[in-house]
């Protein structure tokens, strides 16, 4: 296929070379010029502006954004850039992002007013997977999707793609995606500590990562990550336990309570971010003055 593609980060680079190696010719736009040169170096092609990628494809266009989720990709499709003006009707847009499903729901609806198809795209992986296999959850109309298939069978991993269903519905299946995810590193994390601080002093981080890759019931893609971690940094004492968080496991927990739908485990490890980020917590404070009260138990001066 010939397509646009806009955002070329860590995720949209890699992306665009797995669509190349693919033999999908690229027209390429980013705001930075580096990564941009990177793609055309790789056999894609460049646009000097959106205005120009828009002229080098023909009707129906189809353009990929993978961009960051909210301000910067309602400003490239409605705001500032106005992408979706520049296209004619019958044009998909396909939001490769972690955008809020109900951003994409209104965006489907926008575009449709306007004659343009979208489709939104969860995309996770990460940027190895981006570059040799991603797995795609796909949301939007399925008349779109059906045409775009030999696309997304081309840069997912094997059986790595599905239509999961209409506008909003692949970015809500990546956003619990990612709240699961949340929830998977928490235990891994907390069964490490346990594996550290536990009884046995000399356990081996990067020996039991291994063994509990190797058939267990827990072997997993993190599991492995945290082998590799551990060989690179057994101690981890070159780090702080400072944790970002994204946005999508936050929606989760809001969507959850909307809709009445219990997700302790996700809750807790999203609240467990939101406190590795304190140097020293109010609450736990709170908590040691409460023991004094009404235990008599002692508090630890600075």
């Amino acid at each position: 296929m010939k397509l646009g593609y806009i955002g070329l980060g860590k995720m949209g680079k890699n992306m665009v070379f797995n669509m190349i190696d693919h033999k999908h010719e690229i027209i390429a736009w980013n705001r930075s010029p580096a990564p941009l040169e990177e793609v055309v170096a790789y056999g894609g092609h460049k646009a000097s502006s959106l205005e120009d990628m828009v002229k080098q494809l023909q009707s129906p266009r189809v353009i990929w954004m993978m961009l960051t989720a909210g301000d910067v990709t309602e400003e490239m499709l409605f705001g500032e850039h106005n992408l979706a003006g520049m296209l004619d009707k019958g044009d998909i847009i396909i939001d490769g992002g972690n955008s809020n499903f109900n951003d994409s729901k209104r965006r489907f609806e926008k575009c449709k007013e306007m004659g343009i198809h979208f489709l939104d795209v969860g995309t996770s992986g990460g940027p190895g997977g981006a570059r040799s296999g991603a797995c795609l959850m796909i949301g939007g109309e399925r008349e779109v999707y059906e045409p775009l298939i030999p696309l997304f069978e081309t840069v997912s991993i094997s059986n790595g793609f599905k239509y999961v269903g209409s506008a909003g519905a692949g970015h809500y299946v990546k956003m619990v995606h990612n709240a699961v995810e949340y929830g998977f590193m928490q235990a891994m994390g907390e069964g490490f500590e346990m594996i550290k601080s536990g009884p046995y002093k000399d356990l081996n981080m990067v020996d039991v990562a291994n063994i509990w890759n190797n058939g267990s019931v827990i072997e997993s893609k993190l599991m492995r990550l945290a082998e590799q971690a551990f060989k690179e940094d057994s101690t981890l004492e070159t780090i702080r336990g400072y944790v970002e968080d994204n946005g999508e496991a936050q929606w989760t927990i809001e969507t959850a309570l909307q809709h009445k739908i219990p997700v302790t485990t996700l809750a807790h490890a999203l609240f467990m971010r939101y406190g590795s980020r304190q140097d020293e917590s109010f609450a736990m404070k709170v908590v040691a003055i409460l023991r004094k009260q009404f235990g008599g138990h002692a508090v630890q001066g600075k």
